[in-house]
């Protein structure tokens, strides 16, 4: 069955991303304006949660209901506290600064994963400059807390240019990656990659390719261990689309969205089973789906 997508806020005119359900509404990041959005679906409106965010990117809850955020603009990972401060969980690797922390997934044991990919101008005017690259990769990273409060970085892949959107499977065994260059030579797949027991990381499996075409941006579980992604573009191949893979990668579904390069989508609502998709016009979505989402908070009934 297809899915209406409704318009309920946007378009902001640069690019929203980082949905999050927060239990009764959904926060999205404005990243030119640098601001982080709240919409009440109770009131079908929005209002300003959070502003100088950096230029944020990537939101994630854990399952206190702590919220954190990729700052792309300040190269940072962080964490927001309850009296409106930000705590850097970090900044930097082998002494060098992070590209532009783009999307993040938190494990549970309270391990903080994230991609960081450099997308000219996603940090803001200093990153159209691709000289301010310092680092010679693009990564996935976990951050393990430590006792004293703080958190060791480690870098967790070496085979990946521009890694986007990342999220756990079911049982957090495997760990799936939007593998998504903009350059020719860049491939645009959908990894899955293993989980060892000590954290590190297997050779990565291809579930699905993308061929020329733009790869996931971003992208969300259901409680069927399915992968809800967005992706596609209007430039070429089948278009802007919701996809719906399982979690071998067969493509289930596909759900041409009615404007182009969706960002980023997650589930929210009652019972879990409204989707609200971003984009890079500034769009924010719902649509009322088939599918439950499975997140880290809210934690799952039953």
């Amino acid at each position: 069955m297809g899915w209406n997508f409704e318009l309920v806020d946007g378009p902001y005119g640069g690019t929203t991303e980082g949905p999050a359900w927060d239990g009764s509404g959904l926060l999205f990041t404005d990243i030119p304006a640098s601001k982080i959005m709240r919409y009440d679906p109770g009131t079908g409106t929005s209002s300003v949660f959070r502003t100088g965010t950096n230029n944020a990117n990537g939101l994630m809850f854990d399952a206190d209901a702590t919220l954190y955020a990729c700052e792309g603009g300040g190269r940072r990972v962080v964490r927001y506290e309850d009296d409106g401060s930000a705590t850097t969980l970090t900044d930097g690797f082998s002494g060098q600064p992070l590209n532009i922390p783009n999307d993040l997934a938190i494990d549970p044991q309270g391990r903080i994963w994230f991609t960081d990919p450099y997308y000219e101008g996603a940090g803001g005017p200093w990153s159209e400059d691709r000289g301010n690259k310092v680092l010679d990769h693009d990564s996935v990273y976990r951050l393990d807390p430590s006792d004293g409060g703080g958190y060791s970085t480690s870098r967790m892949t070496f085979d990946t240019t521009r890694p986007n959107g990342l999220l756990f499977s079911l049982d957090h065994q495997s760990l799936f990656v939007a593998q998504s260059g903009r350059e020719p030579e860049e491939k645009r797949e959908l990894r899955e990659y293993p989980v060892n027991s000590d954290g590190s990381l297997c050779k990565y499996r291809l579930l699905h390719d993308f061929g020329p075409h733009r790869g996931i941006d971003g992208m969300v579980l259901d409680t069927d261990g399915n992968i809800i992604a967005t992706a596609g573009f209007e430039q070429s191949g089948p278009g802007p689309m919701i996809y719906v893979f399982s979690p071998s990668g067969e493509v289930l579904e596909t759900h041409l969205l009615p404007v182009d390069r969706p960002t980023n989508c997650s589930f929210g609502g009652p019972d879990m089973s409204t989707l609200y998709v971003t984009t890079s016009g500034g769009h924010l979505f719902k649509t009322s789906t088939e599918h439950t989402g499975r997140l880290a908070y809210p934690p799952a009934r039953g």
